[in-house]
């Protein structure tokens, strides 16, 4: 009877390890889907952005919830702040109602937009992606602060310096992001 019973157990361990093995792909895709993908795409090339790389901003900003709202007052899919929007899109002339900010940010379109904008002017200023999240989370002004003291180097080589706990977390979180969408969507 015990033998039957482990029999059984081992059988069924064995039969989710094989499972998972073959499905471990698709529930990946799961946990780090591309919704929006038609959107990303179109301004990630209209910003020569990597698409995984807004993929895993989004992943990690708002888990793709569009109308997320922080406790910081950070809007929508990529979290972007109002003023930090009104600037862009006034700089960048990108079509928005600056005096709804708030509600043109919960519109998917509008905030992957200026969220891409965002990050590709990042990208350009600092020249790689852990530096150009850092900016995305601490803001410019405290990264620049940060390279100009030392702290950490303008190459993004020694990240884990960061020296804000939050925005350490949120570096190393963008880029497993980063990564995982990368092997899954080669």
């Amino acid at each position: 009877m015990k033998n039957k019973k482990l029999l059984v157990i081992l059988s069924v361990i064995f039969v989710i390890i094989v499972f998972l093995g073959i499905f471990k792909n698709n529930l990946y895709k799961i946990i780090y889907p591309k919704t929006y993908q038609e959107i990303v795409s179109t301004y990630a090339e209209k910003y020569q952005l990597e698409e995984n790389l807004v993929f895993a901003v989004i992943k990690a900003e708002s888990n793709f919830k569009e109308k997320a709202v922080s406790h910081k007052n950070a809007i929508g899919l990529m979290q972007i702040m109002e003023e930090t929007a009104k600037e862009v899109a006034k700089k960048y002339e990108i079509e928005i109602d600056l005096n709804q900010a708030e509600e043109e940010l919960l519109k998917v379109e509008n905030n992957i937009h200026i969220g891409s904008k965002y990050l590709s002017i990042l990208m350009e200023r600092y020249g790689n992606k852990e530096v150009a999240v850092a900016a995305y989370n601490a803001g410019m002004g405290t990264v620049d602060n940060w390279i100009e003291k030392g702290i950490i180097k303008a190459d993004g080589s020694d990240i884990e310096k960061i020296p804000y706990k939050e925005t350490n977390h949120y570096v190393r979180k963008i880029l497993r992001n980063y990564k995982m969408y990368e092997e899954l969507y080669k």
